[in-house]
């Protein structure tokens, strides 16, 4: 019997450790730079330890991608198997870890077995496509079919959130406008859309981050009714429980989702966004 595709993330996809146990996800750390030290994604440092050492340092945090070498020796193992893969990236636009994992391929001469996905996306926009992926592995599908649906779904992803702090996406250069915002002497915090494989900001907020993320989250209502109804991810960088709280009630009494996952960003993507962010990602029906 021809065994399962098996499905592969970066870190990035900010999936729930019981989500990726769940559905047998395999995950591939990107890196997080401090001064000297480099530390992968999940292993050795946590997102509030990455916004301590910024604190005290006064500086930014950088990211890296994984290594040709990293990509080689997480799909060696499933190479000499002889078991497809289906493995997904950050968006291209954001990191070159997708041209890691090709170059990966390459070296392992693997191009029939391994597929790379270009998700196009960041965080549990990118974890949306692989839950979709390990579904449909589980259904017993190969990997091309798995690989064309994700194609057709990469458009219909909606990933946005609204950020605390600008200094963090002003200084990691992820996303275009945000130098212009600084300029600003009022507070301001900005959702952001992933559009086009790229952050855009897009309205801009005023006043207390839990009053801010209620607007935010109350004016998605025609979004989140235009959504497929399986599930939905509310992704924060660490904001207090009492604001998750208030967006899983209110996505709750909309009785659209058949599934609600509450996420914690990673160290790559808090690295970049900062603390007291927050996002509500689904896909669209079409």
């Amino acid at each position: 019997m021809a065994k399962t595709v098996k499905i592969i993330s970066d870190s990035t996809c900010d999936l729930p450790q019981s989500v990726v146990e769940e559905y047998d996800i395999s995950v591939m750390p990107l890196h997080i730079i401090l001064g000297d030290q480099d530390f992968e994604d999940g292993r050795g440092i946590t997102p509030d330890e990455i916004y301590a050492w910024s604190d005290r340092e006064k500086a930014c945090p950088k990211t890296a991608a994984c290594s040709v070498e990293q990509a080689m020796a997480m799909f060696e193992p499933y190479v000499n198997e002889g078991r497809e893969v289906v493995c997904f990236s950050i968006s291209e636009s954001m990191s070159s870890t997708a041209q890691a994992m090709r170059l990966a391929v390459s070296q392992l001469k693997a191009e029939k077995l391994v597929h790379v996905v270009d998700s196009g996306n960041l965080s549990t926009g990118v974890g949306l496509l692989v839950m979709e992926a390990a579904e449909m592995a589980r259904e017993g599908k190969n990997a091309a079919k798995i690989v064309k649906k994700m194609e057709e779904l990469k458009p219909l992803v909606r990933a946005s959130f609204v950020v605390d702090t600008l200094t963090y996406l002003h200084r990691g250069g992820r996303c275009s406008g945000v130098t212009a915002l600084l300029g600003s002497t009022l507070r301001i915090h900005p959702r952001i859309d992933v559009i086009g494989g790229k952050m855009q900001p897009g309205k801009k907020y005023r006043g207390k981050m839990p009053k801010v993320i209620q607007n935010y989250v109350e004016e998605m209502q025609d979004e989140l009714r235009a959504a497929r109804k399986k599930r939905v991810f509310i992704t924060h960088s660490g904001c207090e429980q009492e604001v998750i709280h208030m967006v899983l009630k209110y996505l709750q009494s909309m009785m659209i989702f058949s599934e609600i996952i509450i996420s914690r960003a990673g160290g790559v993507i808090s690295s970049h966004c900062g603390p007291g962010t927050l996002g509500v990602l689904f896909i669209a029906e079409k």
